[in-house]
């Protein structure tokens, strides 16, 4: 039976301190993972600025329709028939558009109680509760949409608000308010809200 001797073991020490074989290695798993960690947050945030952005420029372009009338006066004039027009101007999101996307068109009176509606939180969002009526000119129309969308990266999680249950689902919205310019008279579309 041998003893180390102190002496021994604190020159073993000395060298595994000073040795450098495996150094970049060993500096590569320890910066690895957070740098891993912080790559696919910032690509998951691109992705959800992307969808808000595909999200906000169809919303626009199909609420145009309804602004000017030709929504309207179309023959094709049913919620259904408006959320596609949003969905063919999601090219990139037209396969998850038609489940996952939801359209609230509501009337107003005036200004102010368009500013006193606030939107559905993604927590206790619910579908059943949106409305769809295009009005008649010079109506004031608020055009609200509703996407869902299903995070990668875990801690997104907490930055974003959940759709409930911990499903990793979030609640992009967005919206536009106008006044419907003139047009030929037909009755507003849909039921009133």
């Amino acid at each position: 039976m041998s003893l180390v001797r102190p002496s021994g073991m604190i020159s073993s020490l000395r060298r595994f301190a000073r040795a450098e074989h495996g150094a970049t290695a060993v500096e590569f798993a320890m910066v690895s993972l957070p740098m891993m960690v912080l790559v696919f947050g910032v690509i998951e945030l691109a992705m959800v600025l992307l969808v808000c952005t595909t999200l906000e420029s169809a919303t626009e372009s199909a609420a145009r329709m309804i602004r000017t009338g030709e929504f309207q006066t179309s023959a094709s004039n049913t919620r259904a028939d408006f959320k596609a027009l949003i969905c063919a101007r999601m090219s990139w999101l037209s396969a998850k558009c038609a489940s996952d996307l939801w359209v609230d068109v509501r009337t107003y009176s005036n200004f102010a109680s368009l500013g006193a509606s606030a939107p559905q939180p993604g927590s206790t969002f619910n579908p059943a509760t949106t409305c769809f009526t295009a009005g008649a000119p010079a109506d004031i129309v608020l055009v609200r949409t509703y996407f869902q969308w299903r995070l990668f990266t875990p801690l997104l999680s907490t930055a974003l608000e959940d759709m409930g249950g911990g499903s990793g689902r979030r609640l992009i919205s967005t919206a536009t308010a106008f006044r419907n310019e003139p047009y030929n008279d037909n009755p507003p579309v849909g039921a009133a809200c």
